[in-house]
């Protein structure tokens, strides 16, 4: 059987309440002679998380990289990294899926148990189902057959030919995940980049469908499908205020209490930073209390965890960096090796993803962060 049959199969051979404290402390004690010592950073709800964390974005929607990606992933929790980061529209679903596959068989090894895993997911973009449709005519068929036809969501809840934050659709896409990945609770729920409702929508109609997704978010929670739920940006964070796009942290928090009160669970924000988009580090994009703050200033004061994305910005920053950059970070080996390490090393960030699809990459990227090498 293979790794996307196995997950699709709706078994949830990684069952269990999901990341725990004492789980996560007991992954990095295990590992305290390997890593560096602020390997492990604190996250919500106690657990420690590792300052890397796997991404599983690029890609085809198709079995070699499912391999790849099987291979990554179970290299990568073996030596000690923790966070999974994935989207139920990435390769088709396939991403998701070869997550729950590599992480039963990790369990069922004894290699880690699901206590110390911390698996992230988002939903917002409606995914296809395993490869492409042929056609515009199928997609529509699709779209239809899954989705309006059953009332999981209306045509006038999608923006952009494809991004939906209603209520209903947001519960459906979280089962679908569950099952995907196999697991009970899931331990970060992303809305994946809720800036595209922004400039569809005026900015009530805005305001409301993000109260709305919240409460279906707290509901989950609840409900224990998921832990934690947070904002995965592209955008949003990184736009002037005002501008086309833009999100504010404080309100977001403020419609999270206003849905259920200080004890909400919106603890999470990830946003792309690297060496080429550095807005986070530098851009007073946010206010708080009325003061001008970069993004990551402004999830510090509002008590947010930060995870940073696309810290080789696709590969891109991988090779052929500036002399300068170079003779910046002299002790690393490698351009990608430098380049990860300058978003690892900035204090307001948790965890930095990068894109692993082989071992080498995997063992170029942990590399940075041995005790012993380094």
């Amino acid at each position: 059987m293979s790794a996307t049959a196995v997950a699709a199969s709706g078994e949830h051979a990684n069952s269990g309440a999901g990341a725990s404290e004492a789980g996560t402390a007991r992954l990095a004690a295990r590992f305290i002679g390997e890593r560096i010592p602020d390997f492990y950073r604190p996250a919500a709800a106690g657990l420690r998380a590792s300052s890397i964390g796997i991404g599983t974005y690029l890609g085809e929607a198709d079995d070699a990289d499912d391999r790849r990606y099987d291979e990554s992933i179970r290299a990568a929790v073996a030596v000690g990294l923790n966070v999974i980061d994935t989207a139920i529209n990435y390769r088709c679903q396939r991403s998701e899926r070869v997550i729950g596959a590599a992480l039963a068989s990790l369990i069922a090894d004894g290699v880690t148990r699901r206590d110390e895993i911390v698996v992230c997911t988002k939903g917002g973009y409606i995914p296809l189902d395993g490869s492409p449709p042929a056609s515009r005519e199928e997609y529509s068929a699709f779209i239809d057959r899954e989705y309006f036809s059953p009332g999981i969501m209306r045509a006038e809840d999608v923006v952009g030919g494809g991004h939906c934050i209603a209520p209903g659709y947001i519960a459906d896409q979280i089962a679908r995940s569950r099952a995907n990945l196999g697991v009970d609770t899931i331990d970060v729920y992303y809305l994946h980049n809720p800036e595209q409702q922004v400039p569809a929508i005026d900015s009530g109609a805005f305001r409301k469908r993000m109260v709305a997704a919240f409460e279906a978010l707290e509901s989950r929670v609840d409900a224990g499908d998921i832990a934690a739920y947070g904002c995965a940006t592209w955008n949003g964070l990184r736009v002037p205020q005002g501008s086309r796009e833009s999100l504010a942290l404080e309100e977001l928090v403020g419609m999270a209490r206003e849905v259920a009160g200080d004890e909400h669970h919106f603890r999470y924000v990830q946003l792309p930073v690297n060496l080429a988009m550095s807005e986070a580090l530098r851009a007073p994009t946010q206010r708080v209390a009325g003061r001008p703050r970069t993004a990551l200033e402004a999830a510090s004061e509002l008590g947010l965890i930060v995870v940073a994305s696309a810290t080789l910005m696709q590969s891109a920053l991988a090779k052929s960096l500036p002399t300068a950059v170079r003779d910046a970070l002299p002790r690393y080996d490698t351009d990608a090796q430098r380049a990860l390490a300058f978003v690892r090393g900035i204090p307001a960030i948790t965890t930095a993803l990068v894109g692993m699809r082989g071992t080498r990459h995997v063992a170029e990227n942990l590399a940075i962060a041995e005790t012993i090498a380094r």
